[in-house]
């Protein structure tokens, strides 16, 4: 929104947070304020006859489809990067200059944070599409890889605020079923973004296999996700007679998680949230029996099984909340969501 800014040596209109990262880029980007600054007749004359549009058709002519292009509502981190990648770099004019993210295969170190102490320490990460997985490795000659993580179940998004690294990147995947979180960063910008475009690339090429049929369009929204919504809040156990205990949620897709620390790498439980055809839905409040919540603004999740009381601190939390809960609920559920169900439903 507000473009009230432009950059007079590309011809394009931005706005004023990407208008900073223009100005890094002197030798690439000249930035002047549409209402504030002088414009002589030449500058003006670019600017008409080129725009965003041309620049768009020029400057991402060769734009994989599985790249991700940011949206103002990313971390300072992809907005960066991707202007770069664009202008400065020109990725997209050149393909020869995609080949980190583009390979198939790559190969290097990040700093990983420890499940247990929470130290970030160096480890080797390869990523082979070939044998369609993300490996890392706790010591550089190891042989074998401290885990695997199956390219068709794993998920990456930046989460700089949480992990506390302007460069902070949460890896997902599922471990025998459940959920692993795994939290990396690198110090140079670049390199943590060809890692996530390179994962997001290798995601595709599985889908593509997996889907025959689909389109790019189709496959593309499949291949990383942000999540709906994070924060805290406050439960109770199965029979509702325990205190409350606040816990860090994580709506991720159709899984609600939770965890004592928003850092750990597993959850302490996970529920499945379906659609309202399934007899899933959300409540305001709690019911008028309920004891031991500290916050007052209760949310009640009713399953075909069973409910779920959560309470949450303030009034904005809880109203967010609900509305990201009867998103969920109010979408039909796709075949492959029924044997996820199933699952949750067999848990021990």
């Amino acid at each position: 929104p507000d473009p009230d800014w432009a950059s007079h040596s590309l011809g394009i209109f931005i706005c004023l947070n990407c208008s900073g990262i223009h100005r890094n880029i002197p030798q690439v980007s000249k930035v002047k304020s549409v209402r504030l600054d002088d414009w002589d007749d030449a500058q003006v004359e670019f600017m008409a006859s080129n725009g965003n549009n041309v620049a768009k058709a020029k400057y991402e002519s060769k734009m994989p489809p599985f790249y991700y292009k940011p949206t103002y509502l990313d971390c300072q981190l992809l907005r960066e990067q991707w202007i770069r990648a664009k202008y400065e770099r020109k990725e997209f004019i050149h393909s020869e200059k995609q080949e980190p993210y583009s390979a198939g295969y790559r190969e290097g170190f990040l700093w990983k944070r420890g499940r247990d102490n929470g130290q970030f320490l160096s480890r080797k990460f390869v990523l082979s599409e070939r044998e369609g997985a993300l490996k890392y490795f706790n010591k550089n000659d190891a042989k074998e890889p401290k885990a695997v993580m199956k390219i068709e179940h794993l998920n990456a998004t930046f989460q700089p605020a949480k992990i506390g690294n302007p460069h902070g990147l949460q890896i997902t995947y599922l471990k025998d079923n459940s959920t692993r979180n795994i939290f990396v960063y690198h110090e140079d910008g670049k390199e943590i973004v060809d890692w996530f475009n390179a994962i997001r690339a290798a995601r595709f090429h599985y889908l593509q296999v997996a889907f025959p049929g689909a389109s790019d369009s189709d496959l593309v929204p499949k291949l990383s996700r942000n999540y709906l919504k994070e924060g805290y809040m406050e439960k109770t156990g199965p029979k509702q007679t325990e205190g409350f205990k606040k816990r860090w949620f994580t709506m991720d897709d159709r899984r609600l998680m939770y965890f004592k620390d928003p850092l750990d790498a597993f959850a302490r439980g996970e529920v499945f949230i379906g659609s309202k055809e399934n007899s899933y839905k959300v409540l305001e409040g709690l019911p008028p029996s309920t004891q031991g919540n500290h916050w007052q603004h209760g949310i009640t999740i009713v399953t075909p099984d069973r409910k779920f009381l959560f309470a949450c601190e303030t009034e904005d939390d809880q109203l967010e909340w609900i509305t990201t809960f009867q998103k969920v609920i109010s979408r039909p559920m796709l075949p492959q969501e029924y044997a996820v169900e199933a699952h949750f439903k067999h848990k021990p």
